[in-house]
């Protein structure tokens, strides 16, 4: 009861904050001090997003057209691909993920605390780093069939795969599944579980009945967390898969930069990924309705 006061007092004077800055930024000083961010807003969100609208509804003769979204369907099997590829490293963040924000939050603070700096030490190097690094690992003479060399077992062929592709994004992306769900565990009061227990309850049932359907929220800001960039990524298809599993970052990479330079036709592929990738998170957030109530228990 004491953590439920001391957490519904701190909302209150976070709301309290919010209304008094909300009431500052509509006065003339407020809305100067907000100028800037106003700008930057403008330059490089919506004026940005304005032109891709603009691009993917014109055609190269300046008028208004729908064939950028008809030679769409000739890019079917790369919607498909980068779809697959963005549920399976999701699936596979999930079940590494779980298990392993569960037991964190089951840890003393100084052992969790170093599991998490373990988790996010990778963060602070460049993805495009840690991809070569993959590179390294999964080339054919790679640390990886160097070791099972050395154990006599048979080497394996997974560079420049879909395989190596979905073990790039895991590794990039394992972090955004374990931190909303390992924060959302540990906000579930004690005391739920301890009734739950009292009742008769093993720590299966506990677990099933309990925690997991606490935990959901947090499962599903996870799943949009990986999902999102997955769907997007280039550079790890790119390295790790040699160019031979192409995906929606790469196919508008492509159109813009590459030989086939082509703005009005990246621009509709962005828009239609764009559309896409809000639909799945209105779909996620549909499903998380009820968070904030498990965030007080």
């Amino acid at each position: 009861m004491k953590k439920k006061k001391v957490i519904a007092r701190v909302l209150s004077l976070l709301n309290a904050a919010r209304k008094r800055l909300t009431r500052f930024f509509r006065t003339r000083p407020g809305r100067f001090l907000a100028a800037p961010y106003t700008v930057w807003m403008a330059l490089f969100t919506i004026i940005p997003l304005f032109l891709v609208v603009y691009f993917a509804f014109t055609g190269e003769d300046g008028q208004f057209s729908l064939g950028n979204f008809k030679q769409l369907l000739g890019y079917g099997s790369v919607f498909a691909r980068s779809f697959w590829l963005a549920s399976l490293s999701t699936v596979i963040c999930l079940l590494i993920g779980y298990p392993l924000a569960y037991a964190m939050s089951r840890e003393t603070g100084a052992v969790r605390n170093t599991a998490m700096l373990l988790l996010m030490l990778p963060m602070w190097i460049n993805i495009l780093l840690r991809t070569y690094a993959w590179m390294s690992i999964l080339e054919n003479n790679g640390l990886l069939n160097q070791l099972l060399s050395f154990l006599h077992l048979p080497t394996i062929r997974i560079i420049n795969t879909p395989a190596a592709v979905a073990v790039g994004m895991v590794y990039n992306y394992l972090p955004f599944m374990v931190l909303p769900i390992l924060t959302v565990i540990q906000k579930i009061d004690g005391s739920v579980i301890e009734a739950a227990q009292d009742l008769g309850g093993n720590q299966l049932t506990v677990f099933k009945r309990v925690i997991l359907p606490l935990s959901l929220p947090g499962v599903l800001s996870g799943i949009t967390m990986v999902f999102v960039p997955g769907v997007s990524t280039f550079i790890i298809s790119q390295l790790l898969g040699g160019g031979k599993s192409m995906m929606l970052g790469d196919l508008i990479e492509m159109q813009f930069l590459g030989s086939t330079y082509n703005p009005y036709l990246g621009s509709a592929i962005s828009l239609v990924m764009m559309v896409i990738v809000l639909i799945s998170m209105a779909v996620m957030n549909r499903f998380g309705e009820g968070e904030e109530e498990v965030m007080l228990l």
